[in-house]
C-alpha cells in the first residue's frame, strides 16, 4: 500500500487557487496523498498532481481560503491513491474518490488497486467481437455496440443526454445471459440529478447489477479527474478477474475536460486550442483507452462516455479529440428532439466503426447488415426529399422521393422514437415492418436470398 515513508516539509513555495507548490521534493509519487496542516485550521487533503525533483504540484481537495503557504506544514504520506473494489460494491452508489453515498458502511471489498491502472498490452489486446445490448434500436440495429468498444455519445445543452445515459444503465444487458453488470460514473452533476439517478434505477431495478459513481458540481475538482479513474478500476477488476462483460457509462465528459482547463489555467500552462492545455488528449486517452478484452482473461470492458458538445459544435476540441481516440459515435439532434422523439438520436451522422465485428449470423440476425444498410439507404432519401419538398413541394416530388419522404416520417416517429426498451429481435422487427411497407424494387440493398428468406417466394435462399 506504501510507496515510501512519509515527509513533512515545513512551508511551501506558493498557492494559486487549488493548487499548492512545493519545491525541493524527493522521492515523490504521481498521485501520492498529502496532507496539509495549517495552525488553527484542520488538515486539508490534496494529491500531487505533478511529480518532480525540482518543484511539485499538489491540488488540495478541501477549502483553500486563509491558507498561508509559508506556515503550512505539508506531509507526503507515501500513499498512492487506491480504489476499493469487488462484487460487494454492486448495488452501491459512491461519490467520485470511492466515499459511500447511500448511508451505508464502506465495503471491505477484494481488493484495493492503483487509480492509475496499467495500459493493455498490445499483444494481448483481443479484438471487439459479440455486442452489447442498450434497448436503443437506433444503437443495438444502425450503430452497435460491440464488446471492449468505445462509443461515445455526443449531445448538446438542453439534448437529454443525461437520460440517454440513464436508459442505457437500466436497459443494457448481454444478449444471451452472460454475467453483466454496469458501472455509472457520473462527473459534475447537480445534487437533484444525484437524487434522480438513484431514485431511476432504484425502482427500475437496475441499481442490482450496477455500480455508481456520483461526482456533484460542489464537489472538488481532483475528484471530477478521479471519478473516472475510481469506476474504471472497479470495471476492470468485474472484468479481468470475476469474469463479467462491464460497461462503463461516463457522463458528462465535458465536465472532466472543464476541470483540465481550470486546472490548467491554475498552472499558467501555454494554452491550446480554445483555452484547453495541450495535454488534454493524452489525458483523455488514458480514461477511454482502458476498454477492451485481454487474452486469457475473462469479461470485458466497454465504454459509453457521453459529452455535451458546446454549441453543438462538432469540430470543437472535446467531441473532435474524443473521436479520434474512440470507434464512432452516436450524435443527439436538436430537431429530432424539438419535434418530441425520444431519444433523438440522428441515425446519419451517427456511426460504429466495429459494427460489423459484433452483427449477424448467430450474433443477431443473419441479414443485420443489409437490413441496416437498406434502413439507412431510404431514410438518406427520404432526408433528401423533404429539403426538395421545401423548394418544391411535396406534390412536385417524384413517386419514389414521396414513398421515400413518407418512410422517413415513419422511422422517426415509429423506429427512433421508443417509449420502452427494444430488444434486439423487437429492433428488427420494427425496422422490418417499415421496410415491408414498400415495394421491392425500392428495396435495393435487400439481396434476393434474403427476400425469399424472409417472404418464402423468390430466388432460392
Amino acid at each position: 500500500m506504501t510507496t515510501t515513508l512519509p515527509r513533512t516539509y515545513l512551508g511551501a513555495d506558493a498557492a494559486s487557487g487549488p493548487l499548492l507548490y512545493l519545491r525541493h521534493t524527493r522521492r515523490v509519487a504521481l498521485g501520492e496523498w498529502v496532507r496539509v496542516e495549517t495552525p488553527g485550521d484542520p488538515a486539508r487533503r490534496g494529491q500531487v498532481i505533478d511529480a518532480g525533483d525540482e518543484l511539485s504540484v499538489i491540488q488540495l481537495l478541501d477549502d483553500t481560503i486563509g491558507l498561508a503557504p509559508a506556515s503550512a506544514q505539508v506531509t507526503l504520506t507515501g500513499e498512492v491513491a487506491r480504489a476499493t473494489v469487488g462484487q460487494e460494491l454492486l448495488g452501491r452508489a459512491f461519490n467520485g474518490m470511492g466515499q459511500p453515498v447511500d448511508g451505508l458502511p464502506a465495503p471491505v471489498g477484494e481488493a484495493r488497486v492503483p487509480l492509475w491502472g496499467l495500459p493493455m498490452n498490445p499483444s494481448r489486446r483481443l479484438r471487439p467481437a459479440d455486442f452489447i445490448e442498450t434497448g436503443i434500436s437506433t444503437i443495438d440495429g444502425m450503430n452497435t455496440l460491440v464488446r471492449g468498444q468505445k462509443l461515445p455519445v455526443f449531445s448538446g445543452a438542453g439534448l437529454p443526454g443525461l437520460d440517454l445515459a440513464a436508459r442505457i444503465v437500466e436497459g443494457a444487458r448481454a444478449p444471451r445471459g452472460e454475467p453483466f453488470a454496469v458501472v455509472f460514473v457520473a462527473m459534475g452533476i447537480t445534487g437533484r440529478e444525484t437524487r434522480e439517478f438513484l431514485e431511476r434505477f432504484r425502482s427500475s431495478g437496475a441499481l442490482a447489477r450496477t455500480v455508481l459513481y456520483l461526482n456533484e458540481t460542489r464537489d472538488p475538482g481532483i475528484e471530477r479527474l478521479l471519478a473516472p479513474r475510481v469506476a474504471l478500476a472497479e470495471a476492470e477488476h468485474l472484468a479481468f478477474h470475476t469474469g463479467l462483460h462491464v460497461l462503463v457509462v461516463m457522463a458528462d465528459l465535458a465536465s472532466y475536460c472543464e476541470t483540465l482547463r481550470e486546472l490548467a489555467t491554475a498552472r499558467e500552462e501555454i494554452p491550446g486550442r480554445r483555452g484547453y492545455p495541450g495535454s488534454m488528449y493524452t489525458d483523455l486517452a488514458t480514461v477511454l483507452e482502458r476498454a477492451g478484452l485481454l487474452e486469457g482473461r475473462p469479461g470485458s470492458v466497454t465504454q459509453i462516455p457521453i459529452l455535451t458538445m458546446p454549441d453543438d459544435d462538432i469540430t470543437h476540441p472535446i467531441p473532435d479529440l474524443t473521436g479520434y481516440i474512440t470507434e464512432g459515435q452516436i450524435v443527439l439532434s436538436r430537431d429530432l428532439h424539438r419535434r418530441g422523439v425520444n431519444p433523438p438520436v440522428d441515425v446519419l451522422p451517427s456511426l460504429s466503426r466495429l459494427m460489423n465485428a459484433g452483427i449477424g449470423k448467430e450474433r443477431t440476425v443473419p441479414e443485420h447488415r443489409e437490413w441496416a444498410d437498406q434502413l439507412y439507404a431510404i431514410y438518406t432519401r427520404g432526408r433528401e426529399a423533404r429539403l426538395m419538398a421545401a423548394i418544391v413541394g411535396e406534390a412536385g416530388l417524384g413517386d419514389a422521393d414521396r414513398r421515400a419522404l413518407g418512410f422517413a416520417e415513419r422511422f422517426e416517429r415509429e423506429f427512433v422514437h421508443q417509449d420502452t426498451r427494444r430488444s434486439i429481435a423487437d429492433t428488427v422487427a420494427a425496422g422490418w415492418a417499415l421496410l415491408d411497407a414498400l415495394p421491392r424494387d425500392d428495396l435495393i440493398r435487400i439481396s434476393e436470398a434474403t427476400w425469399a428468406r424472409r417472404h418464402g417466394s423468390g430466388a432460392d435462399a
